[in-house]
């Protein structure tokens, strides 16, 4: 299996395509770069196919434009890409089994808790 750290293996462009500046990936905050490592490193694992993760991103951009365009109908889609991304992370951990949405819902709020730099 390729591997997918460098990022060869991510669409370019399309819905799934994640946000891009001349050609590298771009985090607004620590938790997206976080949750990216998270899901590529257990992917390497083997503890997933990408293909199944990729739907599972499908499923979570689909419903995020659904929301929006139900509450600003014609306006166009304009959704949170990496909070996407945890969405289908999390459907993913809980079809697994790796944990359940309580366990992640309180481990994200302990996270949320820690200082600035916390980890640096």
């Amino acid at each position: 299996m390729t591997p997918l750290s460098d990022t060869t293996l991510l669409p370019a462009d399309g819905p799934t395509a994640p946000p891009r500046a001349n050609g590298e990936l771009v985090f607004d905050a620590p938790w997206q770069t976080r949750i990216f490592g998270a899901t590529v490193a257990l992917c390497e694992a083997g503890r997933f196919e990408w293909p199944e993760f990729q739907q599972r991103l499908i499923n979570a951009i689909s419903a995020h434009e659904a929301a929006i365009d139900a509450e600003t109908p014609g306006e166009g889609s304009d959704y949170d890409y990496w909070g996407c991304w945890l969405d289908a992370f999390r459907s993913l951990a809980d079809a697994h089994g790796w944990a359940g949405a309580e366990t992640l819902h309180d481990m994200e709020h302990e996270l949320e808790a820690r200082p600035v730099g916390h980890d640096h």
